[in-house]
């Protein structure tokens, strides 16, 4: 497995740690400086290890990249093969999104109080662009990849451990709600922690 500059994405997980620990109920703030901390880490494009780069041929994947130990944010790589795209869907709680690799359409939504949805925007991220979602900003879509022939690859920063958060998914004619838990599509994550290589060179 390639590994690439793993220093970028540990380095981006003890920010984010720091973030939590000082402003983690503090939505707006987490947001709004998480959000500088995920367009740098995605500004460089030499730290995703191949492995959790993988599209699927069926159907998008959603690779694990950290998880908090107290579960509160986790790190996600979302890998979208051409045409792929997610069902309508809520999150519950915050989240960022940084695009890697290619580029991904998002339409928003507005739910009515008869449950009924309506198209309330849409838009394109590309390379080194960061968007941001949640109850209080918006929290309902759908996420397509806007690449006609090659993969496109995003960062997702969440203030849970999104793989185990119970969420919904919204028919797109009568706005039905179906509940759901996506979990992850690896059962293992990047060994962040191994600096023993720069460690023994050190002493040197």
């Amino acid at each position: 497995m390639a590994t690439g500059n793993l220093d970028r994405l540990r380095n981006f997980v003890q920010q984010i740690t720091r973030l939590t620990n000082v402003a983690g109920d503090d939505e707006a703030r987490m947001i709004a400086e998480g959000r500088a901390m995920l367009a740098e880490l995605v500004s460089e494009d030499d730290w995703l290890p191949d492995d959790f780069a993988k599209p699927h041929a069926e159907h998008f994947q959603q690779y694990l990249l950290y998880c908090d130990p107290l579960e509160r944010f986790s790190v996600v790589s979302f890998v979208w093969g051409p045409g792929q795209k997610t069902p309508i869907h809520d999150h519950t709680i915050w989240g960022l999104v940084g695009q890697l690799r290619g580029a991904e359409r998002e339409t928003t939504f507005d739910r009515g109080a008869d449950g009924l949805l309506t198209p309330s925007g849409e838009g394109v991220l590309r390379p080194g662009e960061v968007s941001a979602v949640s109850p209080t900003l918006g929290d309902i879509h759908v996420v397509a990849n806007d690449m006609p022939d090659q993969p496109s690859v995003s960062i997702h920063v969440y203030g849970a451990n999104i793989g185990a958060v119970a969420r919904h998914t919204f028919a797109p004619d009568t706005g039905a709600v179906k509940d759901f838990v996506s979990g992850y599509s690896s059962p293992v994550v990047p060994n962040l922690w191994d600096r023993s290589d720069a460690v023994r060179a050190s002493l040197t």
